[in-house]
């Protein structure tokens, strides 16, 4: 795990992460826990309904900074459930921006690239116009805008996408199961993103908790993926390449053979400008990350590598 990019020991601070049984969640508190100075409490969907103003504004309460992880992110579920999913991804952001506002917390409030079009041929920049096409990306707007009109001198938002990690389902771990199942797999190659792997974006999350908290760093939007980009069968290929397996076994494909109920972005490539601002780095490479993250226990387990140590 990587040191804070501050040079200098950070005040003692009092972190609540909300959505802590995901996967970005359990990775930030492992995070947290490392880090000096932090003391950091974590709380999952059963322990805290964000959508309950009086039950937020009581648990935000004596932490001076929060994270919101917690979303509700079946993409293609909201699209028959949008009302659902704006109560947690719009409403419920809301409520912890109403709640940081009252108490004096700073924010950081995880979203999507999905709030972007995604016919886009260059990276989005973080002032780009928003015009999210399906109902998930609308949810996931709903609550930036809170985080804006709530918090404008306090309140950090951190879109990422194409999440992976340790805990829970993803893509990465997905290939890496189906590999003892079948001999080739088809991927399509028409979608083009940043894989971005949770542990890395949750050290992020936690620099520039530190740098807002120092005063380092202005509030507003800032671009949480992997530098470089790929497709989501470069990415399988080099998933298997870096595990050790025949990366031939992956095959392209087009959106077309997979169908969905909600539309995917084709470019989904965010720029990282902003960070220069805060006085931190971008995130890494995709690929530096990716290779990292596989020799983790949690991916040496499906690869059969002994990982670290």
């Amino acid at each position: 795990m990587s040191e804070p990019q501050q040079s200098s020991t950070p005040q003692p601070s009092s972190w609540l992460v909300v959505g802590a049984g995901g996967m970005l969640g359990r990775d930030l508190l492992d995070v947290l826990a490392g880090t000096p100075g932090v003391r950091a409490l974590g709380l999952t969907r059963a322990q805290l309904d964000i959508t309950d103003p009086q039950a937020v504004l009581a648990a935000v309460t004596g932490h001076d900074v929060v994270v919101n992880a917690a979303a509700w992110t079946d993409v293609d579920g909201a699209e028959t459930a949008e009302a659902e999913a704006a109560a947690v991804n719009g409403t419920g952001a809301r409520h912890l921006a109403a709640a940081c506002a009252a108490t004096g917390a700073r924010l950081l409030q995880v979203s999507t690239d999905y709030v972007f079009r995604g016919d886009g041929d260059s990276p989005y920049p973080e002032s780009a116009p928003t015009g999210p096409v399906g109902a998930y990306g609308r949810s996931k707007l709903l609550g930036e805008q809170a985080v804006t009109e709530l918090l404008p001198e306090r309140g950090y938002i951190v879109r990422t996408a194409w999440l992976y990690g340790e805990h829970g389902r993803n893509f990465v771990a997905t290939m890496l199961t189906l590999a003892a199942q079948r001999d080739t797999l088809d991927v399509v190659d028409d979608q083009r993103g940043q894989p971005t792997w949770a542990r890395a974006l949750a050290q992020q999350l936690r620099d520039l908790g530190l740098a807002a908290l120092d005063g380092a760093a202005p509030a507003g939007i800032y671009h949480g993926t992997a530098s470089g980009d790929t497709t989501w069968f470069g990415l399988a290929r080099a998933a298997y390449e870096l595990a050790g397996l025949d990366p031939e076994r992956i095959r392209p494909t087009t959106s077309a053979a997979f169908v969905r109920p909600a539309q995917r972005p084709a470019y989904s490539v965010l720029g990282h400008d902003r960070w220069v601002e805060a006085g931190l780095k971008p995130l890494p490479h995709w690929r530096d990350s990716l290779a990292e993250a596989l020799r983790r226990p949690g991916f040496a387990a499906l690869t059969g590598s002994p990982g670290p140590g």
